[in-house]
């Protein structure tokens, strides 16, 4: 029964159940009184989590930032489930090294050392609604396939390096998800994306013999996208070691333009299809290996490894793209591919 249904259930018993004990009470005047039961608190979430997670990336990549960049990441994440869908939030603060330095350092046409490295600030929400709670059906179940679901969502970005990007961007789409073996899933979600940034080196003084964008502020194409996400318990090892999981995620987003009209900026600004995944990530239940099931899920370590081709849409196999190459050699600024490891604690 749906949460909906409980609350309606729950609300005609508030209603009669009083009376129906005075009505008893009348016909059997010598009837012990009895204490009326304490009331039930149902829960709009059916699932609520959060989680602080740290994690060391040694071999970070960005765009025009010759070689790797060394970066923690501190995150805060939330998950709920309700009667009609779920919800997600990653919110992120990203220190680099100083190979990838603030501002005012990172301006080639003047030169400023010395500075800390940038801080990136990220934050993700994706809502989904699902037919089958909706429209109160089970028609969109049908063998692996769960359910099936409209997907909304939002992403912001901002780093305080000398390009100083502020990324916003929209999604909105389909969600399709399977079950797998062990209570894991498989969800694949094709939308449609929008992106707005800002880009400092788009601005006349970097951009010639192209006019340039005077405020730096990038208008990109809609575009297509495809996000996907999957988890699974390890449930077929002996029970001594039933305490590890993998999971994993990828994103997939379409060429989007440069941002700007025709003719504005160069044309190896011309955006790629950007692939960014993390194809397997192995956790450790900690807290369940050393304490017991009842603590299952509160202390969890991970290694992942983390492929992103085109970061950004920046073309890394373009030899002419100024961004990515330096005098025609790729300066691995454009590609990131790196194994890193992390702590996640529930609460």
């Amino acid at each position: 029964m749906s949460y909906g249904h409980y609350a309606v259930a729950a609300t005609v018993l508030s209603l009669f159940g009083p009376a129906s004990v005075n009505l008893a009470r009348a016909i059997e005047p010598n009837a012990i009184p009895v204490k009326a039961p304490p009331a039930v608190d149902v829960s709009f979430f059916s699932v609520n989590d959060n989680y602080l997670t740290y994690s060391y990336l040694p071999e970070g990549a960005d765009p025009g930032v010759p070689g790797k960049t060394q970066k923690q990441l501190y995150s805060f994440s939330h998950f709920d489930r309700w009667a009609y869908g779920t919800n997600f939030a990653n919110f992120q603060l990203i220190k680099s090294d100083h190979s990838d330095p603030a501002a005012p350092c990172g301006n080639y046409h003047a030169r400023v050392y010395g500075c800390a490295g940038a801080t990136e600030l990220l934050g993700q929400i994706r809502s989904t609604f699902d037919w089958n709670e909706i429209f109160n059906t089970h028609a969109f179940t049908m063998g692996p396939l769960h359910s099936v679901s409209f997907e909304v969502g939002v992403d912001v970005a901002t780093k305080d390096n000398f390009q100083a990007p502020s990324r916003k961007d929209i999604v909105a789409g389909l969600q399709f998800a399977f079950t797998l073996p062990y209570k894991g899933y498989f969800n694949v979600a094709p939308l449609l994306y929008q992106e707005w940034n800002h880009n400092s080196f788009l601005t006349p003084g970097f951009t010639a013999p192209y006019p340039g964008i005077p405020d730096g502020n990038t208008h990109f194409n809609p575009t297509w996208a495809v996000e996907i996400n999957y988890y699974m318990d390890l449930g077929f090892l002996p029970p001594s070691l039933q305490y590890f999981a993998v999971s994993g995620r990828a994103g997939f987003y379409g060429p989007k333009g440069t941002g700007a009209a025709p003719g504005v900026v160069a044309p190896y600004y011309e955006t790629k299809t950007e692939i960014k995944t993390e194809p397997i990530r192995l956790t450790l239940d900690a807290s369940k290996a050393l304490w017991g099931q009842k603590y299952s899920q509160l202390v969890q370590v991970f290694v992942a490894y983390r492929y992103w081709e085109n970061v950004f849409g920046h073309d890394d196999n373009d030899p002419a793209n100024r961004v990515c190459y330096t005098s025609g050699v790729n300066n691995r600024s454009c590609g990131e591919k790196s194994l890193y490891s992390g702590i996640t604690v529930k609460f």
